[in-house]
This record gives C-alpha cells, structure tokens and sequence, in this order.
C-alpha cells in the first residue's frame, strides 16, 4: 500500500489516501516517486475543464526512482532517477508519422486503464498516464524517460511538463529569434520557463504579464526585463514599451479569451501569438474579418511545447548545466501531498511559481 491523492469524481476534493499498487507487468516501470509538480492542468482535471476517467489519482509532472521493472523493459533499471512523460507517443498514428509527436491521438490511451485499488476494492484510474501525485506508481515503459546526468532528482519533476511546456513554446511553436521582442501572460510555472527560455533564445525586450504585481521579482529573476500588471491597458503598455509598435511574439500562458485576445492585441503587425493556456469551451476569443487581414498576425496553439520529449530533454539537460535555465528558481513551494488542495487554491488566487510535492 502506498500514499496517493485521489479524485473521488469530478468536483470532488482530493483524498489522501492508501492504495493497492500491483508489480509491474510486461512493458511497465514501478517507480517512487521524488517530487511531483501541481499543474495548472491538474486543476482542470479535478473541475472537469480536462475529463479523464474517475476516480483517478492525479499528478503528471513527476520524477523518481525505478523501483522494479516488468518483463521486456530494457533502457532503465532499478536504481536509475527518471523524468515521467505523460503524452507518450504511439509512433504509428498520422501525428506521429508526420513528426508531430506532441499531437499523438493515442497518447492518453493509458488514461483508461485500471492504475490500482482503494483498501475497499474501487478501481482508480491513472490521470494523465502517470498518477504522479503518489509515493509510487506503475506506468508503461514508454511513460520513463532516463534522467540525464547532473540534473537534481526531485527539481526534475519540472522536466514533465512546465519546463518542456515553456521552452517548447518558445522554441518550437513561437520560434523565438535572437534580438526579437517578447511577451509572455501569465507568470505561474509554465510562464516562468518561457520567460527563461525567451532569454536563452537571446530576445531583446521580454516583458512578462501578470494579473499578481507579487510576481514581479520571481518574473524578472527569470529573465523579464519589464513587467505588467494586467489591466484593460495592458495591450497598450506593451506596445508602449517596443516604441509603440508591439512585440515580435507574445506566448499566453493563462487560456482565457480576454487575455488570448489581449496577447493577439499586443503584437506587432505580422507578429505571432502562441497559446499554451487550456481554457473552458465557454472561453470564445473573436475577431472581425478585417483586422485579420490588416494585422497580418499569426494566432496558433501549442500542445505540451510541441516538445518531443526523448529529444528536448538532453537539450534542457545541457541548458541546466551550463546554469542557462534554473529549475530551482520556478518553484516556490515544496509541500507534501496534504498540501496540494491549498496549491490549487494559490492557483486560482494567480500566487507564486509552481508548487513542488516532494515525497
């Protein structure tokens, strides 16, 4: 028996709880975990914004250590640190065959499947693939990626997704040029690697934007030379600082209409806007046919960083080494599991960086 928090329904609150955790069968990796990072997206499941099969034990952004391996598991062992993967890829659909691993229509096939057992015998399900948010789990082998060298264990846990969101975002989906301007919505957890990946892109102007004036000194310690205080003038104030004419990119972090619309708002002509927020289908961003035309911008989503995870690792890796990107500094508390309902309420208050759950 292990300790997990548990999504009893859709709504619910969260119950730390023991559950029956089996052995790993064939193409499965046990693994205790280290630290699990509380995602925005870990919100979204627990009010229904994201379904996923219920009850479930949350948690997708982990790291930890292989406790054993099942049968025909041969890149890690017991002993080795790893990064969990939430979204692995099939490599055989049409996303996959087209490279564009992030977009993999099988990715959350795991998400179904029966992870362990409450002590009454009630099936729990893996939410998003990994149920991080537990001392151990049991996912596939293609959900452990190995933990390269150097890197902390448990500030790992970024590495699952903020870390891979955030610099794929500027990377891959914005692909942020050296001397261009930048802006990003939303300093929470995904926000803050953006903002360090914007400078280590070599952007010239990076403005960050939060509803929160706390959040200034933890923006511009991860690479923000300006910051903003959402207002219905941000738009303006952010032009307003590229000489009036707006940013080269913005990236919005939060997935609301208004502040989608308002990174849109806030770039220059012919500029890009990259959304990485998941937001409500009652979230509607609209536009009139003219000002598309005019603006000539580019408006696009980004899923997971348009990452691929196997890939951008070794690069975050080498990145972490070299002391351009600090995980330690995107997390601004370590709790333990009783402490993720209390992190979801920071969330929804716009408060701090990213909450780690160290085990």
């Amino acid at each position: 028996m292990v300790r997990a928090a548990v999504l009893p329904a859709v709504g619910a609150p969260l119950e730390i709880t023991e559950i029956d955790l089996p052995d790993p069968g064939p193409g499965q990796v046990r693994v205790r975990l280290a630290a699990a990072g509380v995602c925005h997206s870990d919100l979204s499941l627990s009010n229904g914004t994201l379904r996923v099969p219920v009850p479930a034990v949350l948690g997708h952004e982990g790291s930890g250590t292989v406790v054993a391996v099942g049968e025909g598991v041969t890149h890690v062992s017991p002993g080795d640190g790893v990064v969990l993967n939430w979204a692995p890829s099939c490599g055989s659909c049409h996303a996959c065959a087209l490279g564009e691993v992030w977009l993999c229509v099988n990715a959350l096939n795991g998400s179904a499947d029966v992870h362990a057992r409450t002590a009454d015998g009630t099936d729990l399900h893996p939410g998003l693939n990994v149920a991080a948010f537990a001392e151990e789990t049991v996912v596939q082998a293609s959900c452990v990626l190995p933990l390269p060298e150097g890197i902390p264990l448990a500030d790992a846990a970024l590495l699952g997704c903020a870390v891979l969101t955030g610099y794929g975002a500027v990377h891959h989906a914005a692909q942020v040029r050296a001397g261009e301007t930048v802006a990003v919505y939303g300093a929470g957890g995904v926000g803050l690697a953006a903002l360090q990946s914007a400078r280590i892109a070599g952007a010239s102007t990076i403005v960050a934007v939060d509803v929160s004036p706390e959040k200034e000194e933890l923006a511009r310690g991860a690479g923000a030379t300006d910051f903003v205080v959402a207002s219905e003038n941000t738009a303006r104030e952010v032009r307003g600082l590229t000489g009036g004419q707006g940013v080269d990119v913005a990236v919005e972090c939060v997935g609301r209409a208004t502040t989608i619309r308002t990174a849109w708002d806030s770039t220059r002509r012919g500029g890009r806007t990259t959304v990485v927020g998941i937001g409500g289908k009652d979230q509607q961003v609209t536009f009139n046919a003219l000002e598309i035309f005019h603006w000539g911008r580019t408006l696009s989503g980004c899923v997971y960083g348009n990452s691929n995870p196997a890939q951008d690792i070794p690069v975050l890796a080498e990145h972490i080494r070299a002391g351009r990107l600090d995980l330690a500094s995107l997390v601004t508390e370590r709790i333990a599991l009783e402490g993720i309902p209390a992190a979801f309420e920071n969330m929804l208050a716009g408060k701090g960086g990213r909450a780690l759950v160290v085990l």
